[in-house]
């Protein structure tokens, strides 16, 4: 008889624990944090890309319908150099330091269109094509004697 007790009362703590671990689990699948600095995009596989980002803080989720993108809104330095001539037909080594970030509404439009590496893809190219555009106006003299302008 006390068996059988011990028996029925393990059972009971085996499926509690089961419940336990079931419940838990799928909380933890359904929140999402979005730390300072940061914004998120939700992607629904229903509707796509939400229109609104999402701020700081802990956020909930429909589990396996919606997915968190996230983004850093900080500004961060991204250095180009580059060999560009200049009006004399010379060459020139230059580098040029960019401070970028992206603005949190256009967020959704950027995770359509560029993806997540937004700033590999579109910073290079730019940066490059004004430092040599900017470069060509000048002559070598005048890069260096103008300088602080």
């Amino acid at each position: 008889m006390a068996s059988n007790q011990a028996v029925s009362l393990l059972n009971n703590i085996a499926k509690a624990a089961l419940f336990l671990g079931v419940g838990s689990t799928a909380v933890n699948s359904s929140l999402y944090t979005v730390d300072g600095g940061e914004r998120a995009v939700l992607f629904d596989r229903f509707r796509g890309v939400l229109d609104e980002t999402v701020g700081e803080g802990t956020h909930f989720l429909i589990p396996f319908v919606q997915k968190p993108h996230i983004y850093d809104i900080r500004s961060k330095p991204h250095t180009f150099s580059s060999q560009s001539g200049t009006k004399d037909l010379q060459t020139v080594s230059i580098q040029l330091r960019v401070l970028s970030r992206p603005e949190e509404s256009q967020l959704p439009s950027i995770f359509k269109t560029l993806g997540t590496e937004y700033d590999q893809k579109v910073l290079p190219s730019i940066g490059n094509e004004v430092l040599k555009a900017v470069v060509a106006q000048f002559t070598a003299e005048q890069l260096l004697t103008e300088r602080p302008q």
